[in-house]
């Protein structure tokens, strides 16, 4: 059970409005939009650059989905992890590449862009700072935008984790 109780989504028109582009974005109101309901403005934003980076980004999806769950992996976020294998296999990981997530750097599972990423994903989510030569080898595969997006989409499933975990969303 979460920590928190839900937001009233039915509290007043403007909580209504945005309960109901949630779910036209989202497939539905889950329970982590359901708690961050407790606070619109923030439910908005949130709403706004998770939007952002999961439907306006041209990084391609696979290390999109790859990122979110090795994130999920390393927090401990179950939650996140379950939510994306199906976004995982739409984007075309093999359900023996989303178990290799867990250990990665001994599965033959993943390309070198593949192992860049998520090299990068775990310097990012365990140290913050990132060393040269891991900057280095996702900087060799990706553009300008592509790498905004990438750093962008690590640190806002860095956020999700720890919000689900810190308030305890999906147990």
């Amino acid at each position: 059970m979460a920590r928190i109780g839900f937001g009233n989504h039915e509290a007043n028109a403007e909580v209504k409005a945005l309960a109901e582009q949630i779910r036209r974005e989202r497939g539905g109101l889950g329970e982590l939009y359901r708690t961050l309901l407790n606070s619109p403005p923030v439910a908005r934003g949130w709403l706004n650059l998770l939007t952002a980076i999961r439907q306006q980004c041209e990084l391609a999806a696979r290390y999109r989905e790859i990122v979110i769950i090795r994130i999920a992996v390393l927090n401990g976020a179950d939650y996140e992890k379950q939510s994306h294998i199906p976004h995982a296999r739409e984007a075309g990981l093999s359900d023996a590449q989303i178990e290799a997530l867990s250990d990665w750097s001994s599965s033959t599972a993943f390309d070198e862009s593949d192992r860049a990423v998520l090299a990068y994903t775990d310097a990012l989510t365990r140290d913050v700072q990132v060393s040269d030569a891991v900057f280095g080898s996702v900087r060799k595969r990706f553009d300008d935008r592509q790498l905004t997006e990438l750093t962008a989409t690590i640190a806002a499933y860095n956020l999700v984790s720890r919000f689900l975990i810190a308030l305890q969303v999906g147990h």
